[in-house]
């Protein structure tokens, strides 16, 4: 249910307006958001066409997941972090990878609920390509239904919920079981998940696989540090994250209130082979039912 203020108009009107703006092609589930009669800019396009890597044919990315706040771009970095440094701020949902002269690369992320409970320091001792997935004890213990057919694992492959490439994060020289990985589900990228930790969109993490050595530093935020410096952010009701001052005074309000003016969002299994990007239902799903008509990027 709604809560609203009983005499508030211009509360509502403000609701009103900001609830077409983000739920216009926002359903259930994280359906495409639209980006009006153009979409995306063609550059931003182009980043995210099909890759063929190796035996591998990588789809397109749905333009209508290319929002500005989840495609890759060198912004101005303010953080106190030193070039060559991957930072990771999940209450954001963004990653940079931080480079010289107060500039960084800027990816979109999804964040699953194990991506949720790691902060702090931590180095990349570990890279994989198409890794192999298995789901942990405690979640097939915790979601039989959903992980249990799992258990044993999953090959690489583009129905594997790690995607093209992972990043493994150890600490003290012991595993941390935090990945910064690829995805099967395009439809996350911006997103919280269920399960699992920090997810790219795979043209994303072959970017930053081929840029990050082994023994990389990572440093993933606090709460506290995401505020400071990336501003309070909110999640919308499409389960993007919108910053808290560009709201109207009333709905921030109603926010710092506990009156969240949106259903929460719903966020979706970590796997789903069904709904997967690279499969022939998946691409019907993202309006790319000829594949042969996009263009291939071959990887060297």
């Amino acid at each position: 249910m709604i809560l609203l203020p009983a005499a508030a108009p211009s509360f509502r009107s403000a609701l009103a307006l900001m609830s077409l703006a983000l739920l216009a092609a926002c359903g259930g589930g994280g359906a495409p958001q639209q980006m009006g009669p153009s979409g995306p800019p063609p550059h931003v396009v182009a980043m995210y066409q099909t890759v063929q890597d190796g035996e591998y044919t990588i789809p397109a990315v749905n333009p209508g997941y290319l929002v500005p706040q989840n495609v890759r771009q060198t912004v101005s970095y303010n953080g106190p972090d030193l070039p060559g440094t991957i930072v990771v701020d999940p209450h954001a949902r963004v990653l940079y990878y931080v480079e010289e002269g107060g500039m960084a690369t800027r990816y979109g992320i999804a964040v699953g609920r194990e991506g949720r409970g790691f902060t702090g320091a931590a180095v990349i001792s570990r890279e994989a390509e198409w890794p192999r997935w298995q789901p942990t004890a405690n979640m097939v213990r915790t979601d039989p239904e959903v992980y249990g057919p799992y258990r044993n694992g999953i090959e690489g492959g583009l129905d594997n919920p790690l995607g093209a490439r992972a990043l493994y994060l150890y600490r003290g020289g012991r595993d941390t079981y935090y990945r910064i990985h690829g995805t099967n589900n395009s439809s996350t990228i911006g997103r919280a998940t269920s399960a699992g930790c920090i997810r790219l969109f795979n043209q994303d993490i072959l970017d930053l696989y081929d840029r990050v050595p082994l023994g990389t530093p990572v440093k993933v935020r606090t709460l506290e540090e995401s505020i400071a410096l990336e501003g309070q952010m909110v999640e919308g009701p499409d389960g993007l994250m919108i910053p808290l001052a560009s709201l109207p005074a009333d709905v921030q309000n109603a926010i710092a209130m506990g009156q969240t003016p949106w259903p929460p969002f719903v966020a979706e299994s970590s796997i789903s082979p069904a709904n997967s990007i690279g499969s022939a239902e998946g691409l019907a799903a993202a309006g790319l039912n000829d594949p042969a008509a996009v263009t291939v990027v071959p990887i060297n």
